[in-house]
């Protein structure tokens, strides 16, 4: 049942995000925008880690999860630092996916040719 939870999670915020792609002139970069500023408020009042609970790893997924990590490291850290954590645990659990998206895109950019 857990599969099948994750499978339809998935499933709706890719049904919602074509909905919003084509009945407004919002761009991607602006659909994908405004899922990680739902999913870091979702965290803000511990909403989303109850999604978690009830779905699993299929709420780790989508795009609202980056917000989600977000805000749950820059919570954390400030938990313990005081303010400047803030700044400091925003990157502490998305640090690997950052660093990962810059490596590829810029091996990328030195195999392949950009189209006119």
């Amino acid at each position: 049942m857990l599969l099948f939870n994750s499978f339809l999670f998935c499933g709706f915020i890719c049904f919602i995000s074509q909905i919003i792609l084509d009945n407004s002139k919002l761009t991607p970069g602006h659909i994908t925008s405004i899922l990680v500023v739902i999913g870091a408020f979702l965290d803000t009042f511990n909403i989303y880690d109850e999604i978690v609970r009830r779905v699993g790893g299929g709420a780790l997924i989508p795009i609202t999860s980056f917000g989600h990590s977000l805000i749950h490291g820059a919570l954390a850290k400030a938990e313990s630092v005081g303010i400047i954590g803030i700044f400091m645990g925003m990157f502490d659990l998305t640090a690997a996916g950052i660093t990962a998206a810059i490596i590829f895109s810029f091996i990328n950019t030195l195999i392949f040719n950009p189209k006119d």
